[in-house]
C-alpha cells in the first residue's frame, strides 16, 4: 500500500502503512506492488535517447507500477557551468546565446516525484516537467545579474571555441551531444508544460526564483 500524501501535492489521503509485497510461489516478491521510477532529460539528444528509451521499455514491459519524470534543463546546471565565471568577472563565455531553455527547479522535481511516489492515480504517467518560461541563455545570464546585483554580460562562444573547452571538463561525444541540442533550440521557444502545477497544485518556481535560492553561489567563492 502507499503512504499518505506528501504535504506538497494538491489533496491529502488517510495515513497508512506501508506493506510488504505479498510472495509469489517461487518466493519472490510480487512487482504489482511496487513502483519503479526512471528519471531522464526531456530534451536528451538522439544518442543517449535510444538508451533511455531501451531501460524504460523493459520497465513498460514488466509488472511493475511505473512513473516516468521527464525533467527538462536543470537551473542547477548553472552552477557548474556559470558561477565560476561569475563569481571571478561579469562575462560569461557560452555558446548558443540564443538557444532558449524552460529551467526547472530542482524542488519542483522533488515535488512531482513526492506526489507520484504518495498519492494514488499516477501509475503509468509519463510527466515532462519544465519551468514556467522559455527563456535564451542571453536571458538567463541577465537574470542572475538583476538578482545578484551586477551587470553580467554573455560573450558569445563559436561552436569549435566552445567544443575545445567543453573537452576539459567532458569527453567529446559528451560536448558534442550537448552543442547539438543547444543549436537546435536556436530561435524557437523552448517546450514549456504545466506539469508541476497540474500534479502538486503549485505552479512551478521561475528561474529568478531558482537565482534567488543560490544567489550566494554566484558571489560567494567556495571554501
Amino acid at each position: 500500500m502507499r503512504s499518505s500524501s506528501c504535504g506538497c501535492c494538491r489533496s491529502r489521503q488517510p495515513q497508512r502503512r506501508w506493506s510488504a509485497s505479498p510472495r509469489t510461489r517461487d518466493g519472490s516478491s510480487c512487482c504489482r506492488r511496487r513502483i519503479a521510477r526512471r528519471i531522464r532529460s526531456s530534451s536528451s539528444p538522439t544518442r543517449s535517447r535510444a538508451v533511455h528509451a531501451g531501460v524504460e521499455q523493459l520497465i513498460e514491459a514488466s509488472r511493475a507500477q511505473w512513473t516516468v519524470l521527464r525533467p527538462g534543463v536543470f537551473a542547477l546546471n548553472s552552477l557548474g557551468w556559470w558561477a565560476p565565471q561569475i563569481r571571478s568577472g561579469d562575462v560569461v563565455r557560452w555558446f548558443y546565446a540564443d538557444a532558449a531553455t524552460a529551467p526547472i527547479h530542482e524542488r519542483d522535481i522533488a515535488s512531482v516525484a513526492a506526489c507520484a511516489l504518495t498519492e494514488e492515480g499516477h501509475d503509468g504517467k509519463d510527466y515532462v516537467i519544465t519551468g514556467p518560461r522559455s527563456l535564451t541563455q542571453r536571458e538567463q545570464v541577465h537574470i542572475i545579474g538583476d538578482v545578484i546585483g551586477r551587470p553580467l554580460r554573455l560573450a558569445e562562444l563559436s561552436r569549435d571555441a566552445a567544443r575545445e573547452e567543453m573537452l576539459a571538463m567532458m569527453p567529446g561525444v559528451v560536448a558534442d551531444m550537448l552543442l547539438d541540442a543547444y543549436a537546435a533550440a536556436v530561435d524557437r521557444p523552448a517546450h514549456v508544460t504545466s506539469t508541476v502545477g497540474d500534479v502538486t497544485g503549485t505552479p512551478a518556481r521561475s528561474f529568478r526564483d531558482w537565482v534567488v535560492d543560490h544567489a550566494a553561489a554566484f558571489t560567494a567563492i567556495p571554501t
